[in-house]
């Protein structure tokens, strides 16, 4: 099985990604209550949206397909992800964070203190997940992938702990908007 040739990390996805991050550090130093909410519910928003897709939709037909499509799918889609994924990831804690700073749900006398700690807990093992299990192994996919003679079960192996814990995460993010719905209507 040989693949065209791909960067396993595409240039422009960076700069879309630096932009991403310099706009996070914007609305940080502002630290207006408006671009905090406007970054977490965006960048939230978007991680929600990308492992409910990815979990719910792509990994089931991931898994049903031939291993030579499952690599030339993986070619495609996997490079965009290792981007998105972290600076998705990173912009909503961060942003999340400074929310939480800001509007003291992080001081543990705050009425709604105990459903922030949950979604604390909840969105680390979602983070650890995305950035420790996740990301490494699409990395180890798409290095196995541009070897002159990959070995499809080594991406086959990957791909499976890939659609595995994306699945685990999307079902993790619905725990989590419940959370957010909590901790807003209060």
């Amino acid at each position: 099985m040989t693949l065209p040739d791909f960067e396993v990390v595409p240039r422009v996805g960076l700069i879309l990604s630096g932009g991403a991050l310099v706009l996070l550090v914007a609305g940080v130093v502002s630290g207006t209550y408006w671009s905090l909410v406007l970054l977490h519910v965006a960048f939230g928003a978007g991680w929600t949206i990308v492992d409910l897709f990815m979990g719910l939709i792509i990994g089931p037909i991931l898994g049903s397909l031939s291993i030579p499509a499952r690599a030339e799918l993986s070619r495609r889609l996997m490079p965009k992800m290792v981007v998105i994924m972290p600076t998705l990831v990173t912009a909503t804690l961060v942003a999340g964070w400074q929310l939480g700073l800001k509007m003291g749900t992080v001081n543990s006398g705050h009425p709604m203190h105990g459903w922030v700690v949950a979604s604390y807990i909840v969105v680390g093992v979602m983070a650890l997940l995305a950035l420790g299990l996740l990301e490494p192994a699409n990395i180890a996919v798409l290095i196995e992938m541009k070897k002159p003679q990959p070995d499809p079960m080594v991406i086959d192996r990957l791909m499976k702990r890939f659609v595995y814990s994306a699945g685990v995460i999307g079902i993790m993010q619905v725990a989590i908007l419940v959370i957010m719905t909590k901790i807003r209507v209060g």
